[in-house]
Formats: structure tokens, sequence, C-alpha cells
């Protein structure tokens, strides 16, 4: 029985909750609460929910990628992989080359007009490749744009027809996309999944806009801060 060794945790840690109680009775949610507490700095291990991806080598590696944000970051990188893969398919047949370019059209879509350096910012991407998607798109005849009066060097930048009615086609495919992403997952575990990764974004876009992460120094004073 493979789920033996999980079968014995719980026994155990029910044990160790009815010591706590001095033997008397404990319910469902005592023993929640007592498990959410117990892990609150869980060793993780290949042993108790391995990476199929790793090897038995390097011990001392391994125990550091399955240090709890660790192992979520790396699990992130695993789903934005998949979902990148998935966006490709869906965007087969369209002048559509990337995830990027669809976001960026997408966000186009609720503005009647951005500049190029709002679209960049909006679309969470580097200078560079933010401006080959927006060079991209008005190629295609999906982006149109014009002088900005207010500022002669600037250019405001806005989705034309083509673009509105590519993207209504795409929106049907991407919500195949959406449905794989999410797998099997249970309605309560999507809203659950959605209020976390939220959280997460909340956090992140505040840093993103106030470009608090320029360098490596940064990146760990943060990282120590939140320790």
């Amino acid at each position: 029985m493979k789920s033996y060794h999980l079968i014995h945790q719980l026994i155990t840690l029910v044990e160790q909750l009815e010591e706590e109680h001095k033997g008397d009775e404990v319910s469902l949610q005592d023993f929640a609460g007592f498990l959410m507490n117990h892990m609150e700095k869980p060793a993780i291990s290949a042993a108790n929910g391995g990476d199929i991806r790793f090897g038995e080598n390097e011990d001392p590696a391994q125990e550091i990628a399955y240090q709890l944000d660790n192992n979520i970051g790396r699990l992130f990188v695993y789903m934005s992989r998949y979902a990148k893969s998935y966006i490709k398919k869906a965007l087969e047949g369209t002048p559509l080359q990337t995830a990027e370019d669809f976001t960026g059209l997408a966000i186009l879509l609720t503005h009647d007009h951005l500049s190029k350096t709002e679209l960049i910012s909006h679309n969470l991407q580097e200078k560079t490749s933010g401006s080959e998607v927006i060079r991209r798109l008005i190629a295609a005849g999906l982006v149109k744009q014009w002088d900005n009066l207010k500022d002669k060097r600037g250019k405001y930048i806005g989705i034309t027809e083509e673009g509105k009615q590519l993207l209504y086609k795409v929106f049907v495919d991407m919500s195949y996309v959406g449905k794989m992403i999410t797998g099997k997952l249970t309605v309560p575990e999507k809203l659950t999944l959605k209020y976390l990764l939220q959280k997460l974004e909340d956090f992140h876009y505040e840093h993103h806009e106030k470009k608090t992460i320029g360098t490596k120094a940064d990146l760990q004073a943060f990282a120590e801060e939140m320790e």
C-alpha cells in the first residue's frame, strides 16, 4: 500500500494531539489546527513528495531544492512552462506568436490607447522584449500608432478593428488553456488557489511598479526581511 507511510504519519500526529489534550476527545477541527501549526516548518524531502525529474545524486543540493520556498518556486516555473506550451498551441494559425503578444493585445482591448511604455509595464516585460512585441503587433495590423501631441518624442498605440476581431476568436481557444492549467482541481480548490495567487500578485506587482528589485543585493535584502 503506497499510502502506508502517510497513514503512519497521520496516526503519529493524532497520538501527539491526544497527548496535548490529555486524553480528551479531539475533533477534526482540532486536528486541522494542530496539523497547520505542525507544518509551519515542514521538513520536505524527496521521500515525501519528490520531483520525478530528480535522480539519486547530490543529497545536499536536493535538500536545498526541497526547502519549502524553493519547492514552490520550482513548481511555479514548471506551471509557467506548461502554460506557455498550451498557449502556443492555442495561438497556432494566428499572427500572434507568443503569450506576451496575446496579453499585450488583450490589455490594449480594454484601453482607448496607451503609450508604449505603459503597455510594456502592464505586460510585465523588459523594454527590449516589450518593444519587439509592439513591433510585431503593428506589423500584423493588429495595433496602430500615432503621435502624442503633448510629447513629440512619444507615440500612442491602440488596438485596430482587425485586432479586436482576432482577439474574440482567440478567447475561445484561450478558455481551453485556462481549463488545462487548472487541471482537475475542484471549484473550492480553484477559489483557494485564486485567492493565494492574487495575494502573491498584489505583493509582486507593488515591487514591479516601484522597481524595488534592481540588483541581486536588492533581491537578497528583501528576501531576508521576510524570513
